[in-house]
């Protein structure tokens, strides 16, 4: 993919990006050690974050005061084989402290050394230590989204749909940075000659391929594996879903909101023009990562100022 696709903000940052060897053990545990180490561990004025050592381990930031009683369950990405709850460390706590909001951020095991379900089995016992915790950190258990950015995206669509099978108290909104929602893109080899910015097919196959354990693209996954292989999305809770149009999630993402909104439920699609994968995490003081950002926690905090106990 040539650069002059890339928006004129973002061509510096992208060009100066290297390539991930994920595909090899080395690779992922270098990466992996980078990230964790990314961390600022810096406070941050107006909000208090702490470490709770529970399941794959938690890290919560809650706004001065005690904030509204809504919250944020998030889910970092990686492509299922890296990242870190710290990577998000100022994401999360600029959520907190624009909105007002408790947002809780989850690790999760990681493929290939932990397939498909670990991951969202992690992330399901977030879910229910948010449920269980809410009385003591000011929340109300009916006031809750979930969200995520990239492969993390992909595992918070998937939990809202085991959520709503399971039944009980459900997430009020899902919040999906670029999700990686559909293996069977990954199958797709003519795409692996586009080399898309960031994160490319040839990525994208080793990442599913990690995490189902065999090879993208077959016939059929075992449920809650793929967001995107779900038949019936009916009664899940509203979704506002952003992905650049140059990004590789770019159509899965449009075909799983388009079934969405099919399905009756309401679902935002935010397209942003010249924007690879990631752009906001990586380039957040761009003008267009700003701007998506404010029109992301906008949404988001309508939807939880206005939240009831969603019945799917």
């Amino acid at each position: 993919m040539k650069l002059t696709m890339v928006d004129p903000e973002l061509r510096r940052a992208v060009a100066r990006t290297p390539r991930l060897p994920l595909g090899q053990t080395w690779g992922r545990r270098v990466v992996r050690a980078l990230v964790r180490r990314s961390g600022s561990g810096k406070p941050v004025e107006g909000v208090e974050i702490e470490t709770v050592d529970h399941g794959a381990g938690l890290r919560t930031y809650i706004p001065a005061g005690g904030g509204s009683g809504a919250a944020l369950l998030w889910v970092h990405g990686g492509g299922y084989v890296i990242g870190d709850v710290v990577q998000d460390e100022a994401f999360c706590a600029a959520t907190a402290r624009e909105l007002g909001v408790a947002v809780v951020s989850t690790n999760y095991r990681l493929a290939p050394e932990y397939p498909f379900p670990a991951a969202l089995d992690d992330a399901f016992a977030a879910w229910q230590w948010l449920q269980q915790s809410a009385g003591s950190l000011g929340i109300e258990q009916e006031r809750i989204a979930v969200g995520g950015a990239s492969a993390g995206a992909g595992l918070a669509a998937c939990l809202v749909q085991r959520l709503h099978d399971a039944g009980g108290a459900q997430p009020v909104a899902q919040w999906l940075f670029a999700p990686m929602l559909d293996d069977r893109t990954a199958a797709r080899r003519e795409l692996d000659q586009l080399r898309h910015r960031i994160w490319n097919n040839a990525a994208n196959r080793v990442g599913w391929g990690a995490y189902l354990g065999v090879d993208p693209g077959g016939s059929r996954t075992p449920d809650y594996a793929v967001a995107a292989r779900r038949a019936d999305l009916r009664g899940l809770p509203p979704a506002w879903i952003s992905v650049g149009d140059i990004d590789l999630f770019a159509n899965e993402n449009h075909d799983y909101s388009q079934r969405l909104r099919d399905a009756g439920v309401d679902c935002v699609l935010d397209v942003v023009p010249g924007a690879p994968h990631g752009f906001e995490s990586w380039a957040p003081d761009s003008s267009v990562a700003r701007a998506l950002l404010e029109r992301s926690r906008a949404w988001l905090g309508a939807r939880l100022a206005g939240a009831g106990l969603y019945q799917g």
